[in-house]
């Protein structure tokens, strides 16, 4: 039950946040719906990388451009790790292409 509330929480906060608190210079997102539709798709694969459970995939983010092309970007411990999330975005709907730039990081 607390899973889901947070994960309810944490999405809400995720279509909130970058748009009161973004400023995007980008000509394709000059109308506010092409906006919400990025940031839908966003939080789509943020939520389905956190039902996981995998402290690796925590450290990942997301971007998403209005044509739904989407680029993970952060750190994860091995490269299946990687491949897992590239997975996950390529099977979220909304979702043309999945771009990594995704650095496998050494545990200290």
């Amino acid at each position: 039950m607390k899973n889901t509330i947070a994960l309810s929480l944490l999405a809400t906060s995720m279509i909130l946040v970058p748009v009161l608190a973004r400023a995007d210079g980008d000509s394709d997102r000059s109308h506010p719906m092409t906006y919400v539709k990025d940031s839908a798709i966003t939080v789509k694969v943020k939520a389905k990388l956190a039902d996981q459970h995998m402290n690796s995939l925590r450290h990942i983010s997301v971007d998403t451009d209005a044509a739904g092309a989407v680029v993970l970007s952060g750190t994860a411990r091995t490269s299946a790790d990687i491949d897992k999330a590239m997975s996950i975005a390529r099977a979220t709907e909304g979702v043309t292409s999945v771009t990594s730039t995704i650095q496998v990081r050494s545990d200290d």
